[in-house]
């Protein structure tokens, strides 16, 4: 054999180990572009996803600080001369309250903040004390919070209160009359009870309305209106 005969036997075969690596990095080069392909929708959607959460974590933000913020007081507006809103609650002893009952008298409603706090205590002594001369001036007198029934029911006998006393959980009355609004102590914001006075005339009217009400000297006040209307 010639020596260039064995030159051309010495290479190595078309399926020698040059061609599997060749063989071996292309396949590595289709792999990679197909990882590539996957992951591009993989990105997409996870970028969908997270874009469609931000949008429902918006809407039910809004809508929680939608359903958290307090209602309209529709009669905040209530003014002298309107007729008074009707009413029907329960009172202390477990009989119901309503407007109709005191058809033709005068009619005093306090508004107060809590059953047996310093200031609502004063206030109801106080209309307790001159209930005589209400009745003598032809004027019912009720006081009215928030409180449950049976936390009026302790506030009356302990500090043995001669007026009716409602209970307006729901605050129907309260934001009916105007004495439900927003309050604010120690620099916070919130929603409660207004202390303020209606007195009704035997018409069925307002005729006066006290807000933001200071308790000393306010039932004696209330008194002197009450006889001269």
């Amino acid at each position: 054999m010639s020596k260039k005969s064995q030159k051309k036997s010495s290479k190595a075969p078309s399926g020698g180990p040059t061609a599997k690596k060749k063989t071996l990095k292309a396949r590595a080069s289709t792999q990679a572009k197909s990882a590539t392909t996957q992951r591009i929708p993989a990105r997409k959607s996870t970028g969908t996803l997270a874009k469609a959460g931000s949008h429902k974590a918006a809407s039910k933000q809004l809508n929680s600080s939608k359903s958290s913020s307090a209602p309209v007081t529709a009669k905040a507006g209530l003014a002298d001369g309107q007729k008074a809103p009707a009413f029907r609650l329960p009172r202390d002893g477990g009989d119901v309250v309503t407007l109709a009952d005191y058809a033709g008298q005068k009619l005093v409603l306090f508004f107060y903040p809590r059953a047996d706090t310093p200031g609502c205590t004063r206030e109801a002594i106080d209309f307790t004390r001159l209930a005589g001369a209400f009745a003598a001036a032809g004027t019912a007198v009720l006081g009215i919070s928030a409180d449950p029934l049976k936390a009026q029911e302790k506030f009356r006998d302990k500090h043995a209160l001669g007026v009716p006393l409602i209970s307006d959980e729901q605050h129907e009355m309260l934001e009916a009359y105007g004495a439900w609004g927003e309050k604010s102590m120690y620099g916070k914001s919130f929603f409660g009870i207004l202390r303020t006075t209606i007195l009704v005339g035997a018409d069925g009217k307002v005729a006066r309305i006290w807000r933001n009400v200071r308790v000393d000297g306010h039932a004696d006040a209330v008194l002197e209106a009450a006889r001269s209307l």
